[in-house]
């Protein structure tokens, strides 16, 4: 009877093994101490591996304790059971005990000590056990032969590994199966594939786990087609429904492009467990369908499945993405309940969660928290403060590690250059590009990249010039970043010229160069020249760009083609407010104000809201149109009907409407009710109004507040002058000259540029460097005794020199415009509009004279001033003399 229980113990133990269950072992060990049968040798190894695949080690020591003479059995459980446990040490702390007691390993315990080595890396003590293995004589068990495989590889000695391979005297799939598995974890993947070819030539046939793992080998690579190959030797051999060729069938998928197969893999899966659910979650946020990960994590959890750090990990992108902070703190919470939330990798990810969900302040409480500080998290800290516009933050928090030793990468050092550009700093920005000198980063492209862009958008644009022409091969993004600052600072010539280079380099521009292009063709009213890059626009195909399709609307507005900037506008797919704005704006500029309100009316039933901006082109077309009425209904309804408080710039506008249209008062009235001090553009308003009225008391009063808010602006000290030559006080225009004098304030030269034949010409007035200067003092005194007989007559008021009649009419007739014009029609072909744009307002003279010049010629002259557009023709403008 007692040989049959010893036997039914026996079998009921093994069947334990199998479950891990702790309480039946407990329960089975008091009974066999009950009936004397705990001293048996066999029970006791059975108990000692149960407690020791159960994690309960204290129990299987007390066991291996009490035993009079602890066996082979009993060691190798125990040190199976840590290696299983992930408790590596512990394994070769047993082991060693073991050895020293005399006992000899066998095929079974080497294999479990070494797999502790490969937990720890702990490539020192391999090299010891190796030598043991050797000593012992179990090198050529194969099973011992692929663990010692497996050590060499997870400790990164690839090459040692991969001889001990090749020494294997005969190799079975678990063998092949073994460096497979390193490769693909070390990121071997091309390495892995061949040796998947050497494994099927040498006639090894494939299991699961090495379809599996060429199959992760094939998703590194991101070869979906082989990956569509190894799935069919699944299929073929029958492994296509095991979990572990599922799951990698469901990542290859995922990764590999095609996120609608690894859904219906997934779907394939009777039971999916928490891989399966990881990469499907994962896949779905690689291929940016983050509503779709988010439904995933919910289905997962309603299956009964509790999320890992992985899964959390991959939510939480999902979350910032789609920048849901509810949802996010959900999960964070979520994360500290599962006692996650320390792991590194979680609190990146909570960290740019948080920061793409603009919380910068509870980013910023995860990374204080954060008990080891990596590079990592500090560059999704400062990235996050960068992109949210907390550059102060970014800056100082940069100090703050840099001091610490934390260290820097390219991705440190873009956030810090971003944030110096917010904050228009060009100090931070020479500090930083000293620092990727010293640390050897000047030679990386998007380093260099970023260089040239924070110096030109912090107007720095020789330092910027001096970086891209030091790069040994400048890329698009570096001449993009050059020629958007040229655009921007006003220096459209130097742009052009590094599009041609640009082109000579055999580089495709983008869109965004383009868009550059043209805003810099705008600002030099290059006509030509953006046809040109029109063109360029149609033959590279971006005609669908929203950013190129606004950049086109507003280039041909302000080089005076309204009809142009139409057609572009009707060109472009989806109008946003940008696109709608530069329409209105260029119609408004033109003096097309019920075009340019028509225009409005039309934005509003498509559904797009109107800015500031906006409202400002509005107001601004009211005004140069004399609506007085409907500008105060847009400015008294702007809050309530757009929810847009008025700015300086529609207080600005309003003032203007009101002074043009006689209302002085009524704008004085505004400037006194305003809610905040009144700015440089709302005094500017009120001084041009009072010259209009010629309001010696109104005009001093805004020229006072000017000279103290742009005491170096010279355009105050000529508007009050005139006001005082308009009502005779010539002894006060002397004075406001001393003053200038006095102030070292040089009056703005008027100058005006007309472009032929792609060059573009700069005249002032009485110029006569040109080449065809004689020519065109020749058309000027021509044109000048056709206007006389057509009644024109100059208006000398309007020149404040103190010199006679005669020598005032010789000044006015040679203005820069005038000069400009003259030129354009000697040098263009017959009937071909005439287009000069000038830095200063039009003056009096020059607008009656062009009206006479445009009936003469039997031209369009089309000048834009610093205000606004003068289409002149027929013998009118377009402005109906209300400019």
């Amino acid at each position: 009877m007692t040989n049959l229980w010893r036997h039914s113990y026996t079998k009921l133990l093994s069947q334990l093994s199998q479950t891990k269950s702790l309480n039946p072992v407990l329960q089975i060990q008091t009974h066999l101490t009950k009936i004397g049968l705990s001293n048996d040798s066999k029970h006791r190894n059975h108990l000692i591996n149960l407690y020791s695949k159960c994690g309960a080690f204290d129990y299987a020591w007390k066991l291996l304790d009490e035993s009079p003479e602890p066996d082979l059995v009993s060691w190798s459980s125990l040190i199976s059971g840590y290696a299983k446990n992930g408790f590596g040490k512990d394994a070769i702390w047993a082991f060693f005990k073991m050895h020293s007691l005399g006992l000899k390993c066998n095929e079974f315990t080497f294999p479990s000590v070494l797999k502790a080595c490969s937990i720890g890396k702990e490539l020192f003590l391999g090299k010891q056990i190796h030598g043991i293995v050797v000593v012992t004589g179990f090198e050529s068990d194969v099973f011992v032969a692929n663990t010692l495989v497996v050590m060499y590889a997870k400790c990164s000695e690839l090459l040692d590994s991969r001889m001990l391979f090749e020494e294997i005297p005969e190799r079975n799939v678990v063998s092949w199966n073994a460096l497979f598995s390193c490769y693909t974890q070390n990121d071997f993947f091309s390495e892995a594939m061949c040796m998947f070819g050497d494994m099927i030539v040498s006639g090894v046939r494939p299991d699961e786990y090495s379809l599996s793992n060429i199959l992760n080998a094939c998703t590194g690579l991101g070869d979906i087609v082989q990956g569509k190959k190894i799935h069919g030797c699944l299929v073929k051999l029958g492994y296509d429904s095991d979990p572990f060729s599922s799951n990698a069938l469901v990542d290859m998928y995922a990764k590999g492009g095609n996120l609608k197969d690894a859904i219906t893999f997934f779907d394939e899966i009777v039971v999916p467990d928490i891989v399966s659910w990881n990469a499907i979650i994962a896949g779905c946020v690689l291929h940016e369908c983050h509503h779709q990960a988010i439904d995933m994590l919910n289905q997962m959890r309603r299956s009964g499945i509790w999320p890992n750090m992985f899964t959390l990990s991959s939510a939480l992108k999902a979350c910032a993405a789609l920048e849901l902070p509810g949802l996010g703190q959900g999960l964070h919470s979520l994360l500290i309940k599962k006692d996650i939330i320390q792991d590194p990798f979680v609190s990146v990810g909570l960290i740019d969660m948080y920061c793409k969900c603009d919380l910068t302040k509870d980013a910023r409480l995860i990374y204080d928290l954060m008990p080891g500080k990596d590079l990592i998290a500090l560059n999704a800290m400062i990235s996050g403060c960068s992109q949210n516009e907390a550059d102060n933050a970014c800056l100082d928090l940069f100090v703050q590690t840099f001091t610490r030793g934390i260290g820097f990468d390219q991705t440190t050092l873009l956030a810090v250059l971003n944030s110096a550009t917010g904050l228009q700093a060009p100090n931070v920005c020479k500090q930083v590009h000293a620092l990727s000198v010293k640390s050897g980063f000047q030679c990386d492209t998007f380093v260099i990249n970023s260089l040239v862009d924070s110096y030109g958008k912090c107007s720095q644009l020789d330092d910027a010039a001096t970086i891209f022409d030091e790069c040994p091969t400048p890329d698009l993004p570096s001449f993009t970043s050059l020629i958007t600052a040229y655009a921007l600072l006003g220096r459209g010539e130097e742009a052009m010229k590094l599009y041609l280079k640009l082109q000579g380099m055999g580089l495709k521009p983008d869109s965004f160069v383009c868009s550059s292009l043209l805003n810099a063709c705008a600002n030099l009213s290059a006509y030509e020249q953006g046809k040109q890059i029109h063109a360029h626009v149609l033959k590279f195909g971006f005609m669908s760009d929203v950013f190129a399709g606004n950049s086109l609307v507003n280039m041909y507005a302000k080089c005076g083609s309204i009809e142009d900037a139409n057609c572009a506008f009707s060109e472009v797919p989806r109008k946003g407010i940008v696109s709608w704005s530069a329409m209105i704006g260029g119609l408004a500029q033109h003096g097309y104000a019920k075009k340019a309100l028509h225009l409005f009316g039309e934005m509003l039933k498509d559904g797009v809201s109107p800015n500031h901006i906006t409202l400002v082109s509005v107001l601004y077309a009211c005004n140069h149109a004399g609506l007085v009425e409907e500008a105060k209904k847009y400015f008294e309804t702007m809050k309530d009907s757009f929810g847009i408080e008025p700015t300086q710039e529609h207080y600005a506008c309003m003032i203007d409407v009101l002074g043009r249209a006689g209302k002085l008062d009524d704008s004085i009235d505004l400037v006194n009710k305003m809610p905040f001090e009144a700015n440089a553009s709302v005094w500017g308003a009120l001084l041009g109004a009072a010259r209009i009225h010629k309001n010696v008391e109104v005009g001093q009063r805004a020229a006072e507040m000017l000279f103290n808010l742009q005491p170096e602006k010279s355009g105050t000290h000529v508007l009050l002058a005139n006001i005082y030559a308009s009502v005779g006080l010539w002894g006060d225009v002397a004075k406001v000259r001393r003053l200038m004098k006095d102030s070292r304030v040089k009056k703005e030269p008027g100058m005006s540029w007309i472009e032929i034949k792609d060059s573009i010409y700069t005249f002032i007035v009485g110029d006569r460097s040109h080449s065809r200067s004689d020519e065109i003092y020749a058309k000027l005194e021509e044109l000048g005794q056709l206007m006389a007989k057509a009644g024109y007559v100059p208006m000398v008021d309007t020149d404040l020199h103190d010199v006679e009649r005669k020598q005032k009419e010789i000044l006015l007739s040679y203005h820069s415009e005038k000069l400009a014009v003259a030129f354009g029609l000697i040098a263009t072909p017959p009937g071909a509009p005439i287009r000069v744009k000038k830095n200063l307002r039009i003056c009096l003279d020059c607008h009656t004279a062009f009206k006479f010049i445009c009936k003469i010629v039997s031209r369009e002259i089309i000048i834009r001033d610093n205000n606004r557009f003068h289409h002149f023709k027929d013998g009118s403008c377009s402005c109906g003399d209300y400019w």
